[in-house]
């Protein structure tokens, strides 16, 4: 079976760059069992409680919901453990070096797989206030009427 080419996302976890102010991004593999590559190739899974921790030296990714596969035995494995990232000794000294003071979060930003691996993009993150939100939500807002008026000016020819 020849393998597979390019990028499939999963899943997406489209509020987190709502709710958090990314500075940095990573890819990273995850460690899994056979029945959560299955499920992942079917498209299901949930990445919105979902954060990143380091323990020992390595990365852990906590609370990301990939379902049961439905054709699985015995052996099919828990919804919600914990996944083991695969990354480079120097990636994990960044993460660490900058998440230790406290202040920021790792939490995934999305599932993939990239040439038939499975991937996370996980990104270091910043909490942003409520006023942030709003703050971002008016410019983007700005923006659309922005090229709204530009759009209606070029059609009709001023």
């Amino acid at each position: 079976m020849p393998k597979e080419r390019g990028e499939k996302v999963v899943a997406t976890n489209r509020k987190a760059r709502h709710d958090y102010l990314i500075e940095e991004t990573f890819e990273a593999g995850m460690v899994l069992s056979g029945t959560e590559v299955k499920s992942l190739r079917m498209g299901r899974a949930s990445l919105v409680d979902g954060y990143a921790f380091i323990e020992g030296g390595e990365i852990w990714l906590d609370a990301v919901h990939i379902p049961e596969y439905f054709q699985g035995s015995w052996n099919n494995h828990s919804a919600r453990r914990k996944r083991k990232l695969l990354l480079h000794r120097q990636e994990i000294n960044k993460i660490s070096h900058k998440v230790a003071p406290g202040g920021y979060t790792i939490i995934p930003l999305k599932i993939y797989f990239s040439n038939g691996n499975a991937k996370v993009e996980i990104a270091i993150a910043k909490g942003k206030k409520e006023y942030d939100k709003r703050q971002t939500l008016r410019e983007r807002q700005d923006k659309r009427e922005a090229s709204r008026a530009m759009a209606m000016r070029n059609r009709l020819g001023d």
